[in-house]
């Protein structure tokens, strides 16, 4: 399994791979994913960085290390409460050249083929972000109703299982009621995904806050293997999928500093720009300030 070492030296960015010799078979925000064989993949973290849907064109240095290594140290922590699609095989070992064999140290795995769900498990322990808006105009999350009263980045009275769909790039997910999970999957697999990632949400919390990290939500992806196992897939409380707060500057009523790609959000919220592709570019302090984030995090956790 390919690990991070907080204490590398940034090495060359990886904005997109061209392995020779492998078929790639999807290009996702972040990801390039190539077959090795029938049972599984590769799958390669870059440096690219999306916001609102859509991929910047400047990378972010050492991201997809940090992010290849956050996951896989939260793959291990986890694999108590749900298995994993890791295969524990070297990445490696699947090139030939040398250039590209250094280009994955750090930033691959090798995983077991499986059947994604098409939904990402969102678990939401905090009132933020789009959930802030859903409760001003509703009173409710989701459609779950909340007390009224509420602040901005308060705790919710218990943590909140959100599904939502998992929408092509350059498309916005969009939330959908557990009822819609039950008509996607059926009702077994769909409490065993919601059951799971509140475990998993719980779980991981915990560890976060005694490292001084509060994580107000975060997202699951899950698939099935031959025999109908669920399996913890993709990436797993990285700073892309999840929103990690210092615990020590937190307070109610006012958006935490983070240490996700927030900071980039709220750059972008400064600029005359729709949206939409292609993305403006990033100046040099905004990348650097971005890489020290996803930096920290990986030290914080995994201290």
């Amino acid at each position: 399994m390919s690990t991070y070492s907080t204490k590398r030296m940034p090495e060359p960015t990886v904005y997109r791979t061209e392995l020779r010799g492998l078929e790639r078979i999807h290009e996702g925000k972040v990801r390039d994913i190539y077959a090795l064989d029938a049972d599984t993949l590769l799958i390669v973290t870059t440096d690219r960085l999306s916001a609102f849907d859509v991929v910047l064109p400047d990378p972010i240095p050492d991201k997809g290390r940090v992010l290849n290594g956050i996951s896989n140290f939260w793959f291990v922590k986890l694999a108590h409460l749900v298995p994993n699609h890791l295969t524990g095989r070297d990445p490696a070992g699947a090139v030939q050249d040398p250039a590209e064999r250094a280009l994955l140290e750090g930033r691959a795995v090798i995983v077991r083929r499986l059947r994604a769900l098409p939904l990402e498990a969102v678990v939401r322990g905090y009132l933020i972000g789009s959930g802030w808006k859903d409760y001003q105009a509703s009173g409710a999350v989701c459609g779950v109703a909340l007390p009224r009263g509420l602040e901005l980045a308060a705790p919710l009275p218990a943590p909140l299982f959100t599904p939502a769909t998992k929408a092509a790039s350059g498309q916005h997910d969009e939330n959908i009621a557990f009822e819609a999970v039950v008509d996607l999957v059926g009702a077994p697999l769909a409490a065993r995904v919601r059951d799971t990632a509140l475990a998993l949400y719980r779980f991981a919390a915990a560890h976060a806050r005694r490292r001084g990290i509060i994580i107000a939500d975060t997202k699951f992806e899950f698939g099935v293997d031959a025999a109908g196992r669920l399996t913890l897939i993709d990436e797993v409380l990285t700073p892309d999928s999840s929103r990690f707060w210092p615990e020590d500057t937190y307070r109610v009523g006012v958006s935490p500093p983070s240490f996700d790609k927030q900071f980039v959000r709220d750059y972008l919220e400064t600029l005359d720009w729709n949206k939409r592709a292609p993305g403006p570019k990033l100046p040099p302090e905004v990348i650097a300030r971005t890489s020290e984030k996803y930096r920290e995090a990986l030290a914080r956790l995994t201290a």
